[in-house]
């Protein structure tokens, strides 16, 4: 059988081929601690479930308009102005089914064969995925050696990037890492996109999960309105990962190009799911905060326990995910702790940046314990 080259040209997902391995011993009826996944682990708030409930009742089960419901769109609109971007009008949202699907569309519209995108390593998996099935060309920029925070390594960003870089992309809070860009960090990447006349996508899935720290939003900064496409969702901030909801704000003639791509794949993101959204949107601020909270509570305490087994890891300022230094070869470590101590993990090579470990703490405070003290007694740490 013949497959195009665009498939064969990427892998699947790392993070969820260690997912299902968790499920497949989990299967077999071993009690596997699984902190590979970025799920949190908090119910989606009442509330929004019952606006889901609602608008099945009411008969919202039918196509919508392939962008987006008026209503989830004025609602994102008000909350891209209340995080400073009060340029967009619901005209330049298109509603996705998830974040992935959003950046899916965004790197399709733009990227052609050759064309060259930007990550800064480490990277979420899907990115490289994307930008080669686009058939675009990657240009990496690793900021593990700078402990993660892009600041210093703008240098190495600016040797790195061109005029004939087209596209790059900014994930902060980011995954795998948790750092949070600073403003100064991020007027650094302003700067040479409008030298170099890139376009930036501003991936913002985690901006509300900080710990004592703003995350800025890239399209604030002068010079940046017209090339910034900021992309969230719903999955991570109100633990709504199922529901497969997401959005991008963008240029009209962005939203106009990536728009066919939607209607011919989609269609629209599902109808009831959308006026959960608003719900989500408009009234559930104190479940965020509580949730961030018990993240940063779980942050300190797996801090803490490394600690303890004498390795020293920063506190991430975001999101829920540590990088923890392993083995050169992570892939063999990873894999040796989930058959041996039967504790989950993500290669740090799956993200661009051998030498660690990512490991989520969307799990309980018991769990983590557990998982800390397996890897110890099995000689991961």
């Amino acid at each position: 059988m013949k497959f195009a080259d665009r498939v064969t040209r990427v892998e699947p997902s790392a993070t969820l081929a260690i997912s299902n391995k968790a499920s497949a011993l989990e299967a077999d009826g071993v009690d596997v601690v699984d902190l590979s996944v970025g799920e949190p682990d908090f119910p989606t708030p009442e509330n929004v479930v019952q606006a889901a409930k609602d608008a099945l009742d009411a008969g919202h089960t039918g196509y919508t308009s392939s962008n987006g419901i008026p209503e989830l769109k004025a609602a994102i609109a008000e909350k891209l102005a209340d995080d400073g971007l009060d340029y967009y009008s619901a005209d330049q949202i298109i509603v996705t089914p998830g974040g992935k699907q959003a950046l899916y569309e965004i790197i399709t519209a733009l990227i052609d064969d050759g064309d060259e995108v930007a990550l800064l390593d480490p990277a979420w998996v899907s990115y490289e995925a994307m930008v080669k099935l686009a058939g675009g060309s990657l240009t990496r920029v690793d900021t593990a050696r700078h402990d993660f925070e892009l600041e210093p390594a703008l240098d190495d960003l600016a040797d790195a990037v061109s005029d004939e870089t087209e596209l790059l992309v900014v994930n902060s809070p980011g995954n795998p890492h948790g750092a949070v860009y600073s403003r100064e960090a991020l007027e650094g990447v302003r700067d040479l996109a409008v030298e170099h006349d890139f376009l930036v996508i501003s991936d913002e899935i985690y901006k509300e999960i900080t710990y004592g720290v703003e995350a800025i939003s890239l399209g604030t900064l002068d010079g940046m309105e017209d090339r910034t496409i900021t992309v969230n969702g719903f999955s991570k901030a109100y633990s709504m990962t199922g529901w497969r909801l997401g959005y991008f704000a963008a240029p009209s003639e962005l939203v106009e190009q990536a728009g066919k791509l939607h209607s011919h794949s989609v269609s629209c993101a599902v109808n009831f799911v959308q006026h959960a959204g608003v719900e989500a949107l408009q009234h559930t601020d104190e479940a965020v905060v509580e949730m961030t909270e018990a993240f940063e509570e779980r942050r300190d305490l797996l801090v803490d326990l490394f600690a303890d087994h004498g390795v020293d890891v920063d506190a991430p300022e975001g999101a829920f995910y540590l990088m923890l230094p392993v083995d050169d070869d992570d892939t063999a470590w990873c894999e040796g702790a989930i058959e041996d101590a039967h504790v989950a993990t993500v290669p740090g090579s799956a993200f661009g940046t051998p030498g660690y470990a990512r490991l989520s703490y969307a799990a309980s405070e018991d769990r983590l314990r557990e998982g800390v003290e397996r890897l110890a007694d099995e000689g991961y740490l």
